[in-house]
């Protein structure tokens, strides 16, 4: 097939472009073929992939089970976790340069057994760390296929920019204080966090960031997230603790309409900032929608910001410790001045090397603590809505990886909290949260609502989330970019 023949199936989701293969309609080679094309055809504008490797994803094919749920689907891994022996990570560093591994994930082996095939991995800040793509070990930031100036978030925004170019339908994310959610809202994707622990992080961690980090995916179909969670969740071996249990799954939940909810919504942020007059019109417009359908929706009503603020201080410790650890891992006792390393990664590493244990479990216990407070609040209403972000998608070098005083990189008047004040919250308590692309503004960004629930509810986000999704649909929206892109 010619690539104009074969470009209506790439504004399909997964799920409707494994059914074309099973009906003979497309083949698996071909769609491998092509998104290979796609992916260097678009890198150049968007800079979106740090490695594409045809031939593994030829061999890989190879290699998947044609009754798998996603057989045939060609797909695209962040260079960041998901470790595989098929293919080399950096994770945005040049310290960690072309490492690999002995042993799959579990997550990147569940994704295979779902009928995935990888050809690649795409980009992320170094060590994941910040709401935008822009490490210097690529050379250059990773930009929004919506609007070129400006960022596809992070830290998943290479993934991010890969599925709303149309280079892929899905890809794999991760999540440590909204890194699928951020890029979802800025790229016009779904992006779902689940429960701390409901994907596995095993063999080579038992958890991240002290629980707060869990793996994700980018995608455009609500439908599409379900059956990868479905195939995907779980605990691994020796996991050291694990997710409550669903009633269903993912997938059924979408067919069942929810009972009426109390649904509270924030329009400011939860220390009571204003926030940007699009984010603010994209949360009015999604509560009337859920007023619409009946739910019982009001205003938010609970001051809790100084123990956000509180947590967010917590954060900041817990992934400096973090990313001291894992530069140690590389260079031991020896001098970090003279190793490469982004601004704000040598910040966090200082910061790191700071703080003794003590004042790491006393972060921990903080995180806990929170978690706590959010709890008791959930017992007062079923789900929160926001927006993602508090401001449209930020333009390209804003938060360009260079200030060393990483406190301030994350806490600081115009710092990434200012910029996202919702997303590393649910992190925080370990709550289920998803951001949907319901809104573009007026220059035609994409501004994602957020919505969490209780711990453990993740069933019944997808069951209001699929209303949603029904009542404000976003699928043209995307497949029109899909298709300028691609003419």
């Amino acid at each position: 097939m010619t690539p104009s023949e074969i470009s209506e199936f790439f504004e399909l989701d997964a799920v409707a472009l494994a059914q074309k293969i099973r009906q003979n309609e497309v083949t698996a080679e071909a769609l491998l073929n092509e998104a290979t094309r796609r992916a260097k055809k678009h890198n150049t504008a968007l800079n979106a992939l740090a490695d594409i490797d045809y031939n593994a994803g030829e061999k890989l094919l190879a290699e998947t089970d044609r009754a798998a749920a996603l057989y045939g689907v060609p797909t695209l891994i962040k260079d960041l976790g998901a470790e595989s022996v098929d293919f080399h990570t950096n994770s945005g560093s040049q310290l960690f340069s072309r490492s690999k591994v002995s042993q799959n994930s579990s997550i990147y082996d569940r994704m295979r057994q779902a009928g995935l095939v990888p050809f690649g991995r795409t980009t992320s800040p170094e060590f994941g760390v910040g709401p935008v793509t822009e490490a210097g070990f690529y050379g250059a930031p990773t930009r929004n296929p919506w609007n070129s100036s400006h960022t596809s978030g992070g830290s998943s925004g290479g993934s991010g920019a890969a599925v709303a170019a149309g280079i892929v339908p899905v890809a794999h994310g991760s999540d440590g204080g909204g890194s699928v959610r951020i890029p979802a809202s800025c790229c016009g994707l779904v992006g779902f966090k689940p429960t701390r622990a409901r994907l596995p992080d095993g063999p080579f961690h038992g958890e991240g960031w002290a629980g707060m980090a869990i793996d994700g995916f980018l995608t455009r179909s609500l439908r599409d997230t379900a059956v990868l969670l479905d195939s995907c969740a779980g605990p691994d071996l020796g996991a050291p603790y694990y997710a409550p249990p669903l009633k269903g799954s993912h997938v059924a939940a979408l067919e069942n309409r929810p009972e009426r909810l109390k649904i509270l919504y924030l329009d400011r942020d939860f220390v009571g900032n204003p926030i940007h007059e699009d984010c603010a019109r994209a949360v009015a417009q999604a509560a009337d929608a859920l007023k619409n359908l009946g739910h019982d929706v009001h205003p938010w009503e609970f001051e809790i910001g100084a123990e956000v603020q509180k947590m967010m201080r917590a954060w900041t410790k817990i992934v400096a410790t973090g990313v001291h650890l894992a530069v140690r891992s590389k260079i031991g006792a020896e001098n970090p001045a003279v190793y490469p390393m982004d601004g704000v990664t040598r910040g966090a590493f200082e910061y790191g090397k700071s703080l003794c244990g003590a004042d790491y479990l006393e972060a921990v216990g903080i995180i806990h603590g929170f978690g706590r407070t959010m709890a008791d609040v959930f017992r007062h209403f079923d789900v929160l809505l926001s927006p993602t972000l508090a401001q449209p998608p930020a333009a390209v070098g804003r938060y360009k990886p260079t200030n060393q005083d990483f406190v301030d990189y994350r806490n600081g008047a115009d710092g990434v909290f200012a910029y996202s004040p919702y997303t590393a919250v649910f992190n925080a308590s370990g709550q289920p949260a998803i951001s949907l692309p319901t809104y573009w503004t007026a220059d035609d960004l994409p501004i994602g609502i957020h919505l969490a629930a209780e711990f453990g509810a993740d069933e019944l986000l997808f069951k209001l989330s699929s209303e949603i999704e029904q009542n404000l649909p976003w699928a043209q929206k995307q497949q029109q970019l899909i298709r300028r892109l691609n003419s």
